[in-house]
């Protein structure tokens, strides 16, 4: 499998464990106005299941992938920590782009002091997780090779 691929497959993986995320703090009622899915939909005019499939699109292939094309060039020897920096990165770009765009101001900041850092919580572990799993898939490749 090409890193791409694994990239993808780790994204996967990320995008589940954010996506459990989400909709735990949503079953729990925590900050109901930070809805990600909710402001995908609104802002692209769609319905929620087409929000959810963006939503996926961006977690799998564009940050998946792209984390496989980058992460030789973030610092750090684990992966996982290679990852969660990737992660803070893409949590940087939503909240000084994506957040304005859906109207909520720079970090969400019209959601209160919680909505960037919960968002920041949520991003470690996806690029925890994204980073693992990429690491995991990369050493299985090494083994099966020796």
């Amino acid at each position: 499998m090409s890193n791409v691929g694994k990239g993808i497959v780790a994204g996967l993986a990320a995008t589940l464990v954010l996506s459990l995320m989400m909709l735990m703090k949503g079953a729990m009622g925590l900050m109901p106005g930070l809805d990600p899915i909710a402001m995908i939909a609104a802002m692209m005019g769609v319905s929620a299941a087409l929000a959810w499939a963006v939503h996926f699109m961006i977690g799998v292939v564009l940050w998946g992938g792209g984390f496989a094309v980058v992460q030789t060039s973030l610092p750090g020897k684990q992966f996982w920590v290679r990852g969660v920096l990737f992660a803070i990165g893409a949590w940087l770009i939503m909240m000084v782009v994506m957040m304005p765009m859906a109207g909520v101001g720079v970090f969400g900041m019209s959601l209160g002091m919680m909505a960037p850092v919960m968002t920041l919580v949520m991003h470690v572990v996806f690029g925890a997780v994204l980073g693992g799993v990429y690491g995991a898939l990369v050493k299985r490749e090494v083994v099966a090779r020796a």
